[in-house]
C-alpha cells in the first residue's frame, strides 16, 4: 500500500517540497524576528534615533512598547538563548 501510495502521490513531490521549504524559511524568520538579542539591538538604534531627533518621544515610545511585546513574546516562546541562536 506504501508503494502504491507513494507512486499516485509522486506528481506532488514538488509542492510537497516547496511547502517544506516554505515553513522552514517562515520557523526561522519567527526565530529571528522574536529572538532577543536582535529586539535589543533595534532598542539600542531606537534609542539612537531618539538622541539624535530623527524621531520624536511619541513615536520612540509607540516602536518601544511593540518591541518590548516582542521581547516577552519570544521569551513566553522560549525559542531563544539571546545570543543570536535558537535553543
Amino acid at each position: 500500500m506504501g508503494l502504491i501510495k507513494e507512486l499516485v502521490l509522486l506528481p506532488f513531490a514538488p509542492v510537497r517540497g516547496s511547502g517544506w521549504v516554505i515553513g522552514q524559511v517562515l520557523q526561522e524568520a519567527e526565530r529571528i524576528y522574536y529572538d532577543p538579542s536582535t529586539i535589543r539591538a533595534e532598542l539600542a538604534r531606537l534609542e539612537e534615533q531618539l538622541e539624535a531627533g530623527e524621531i520624536d518621544e511619541e513615536e520612540f515610545d509607540r516602536q518601544e512598547d511593540e518591541l518590548l511585546d516582542r521581547l516577552e513574546t519570544g521569551l513566553r516562546r522560549g525559542g531563544a538563548t539571546g545570543n543570536g541562536t535558537a535553543r
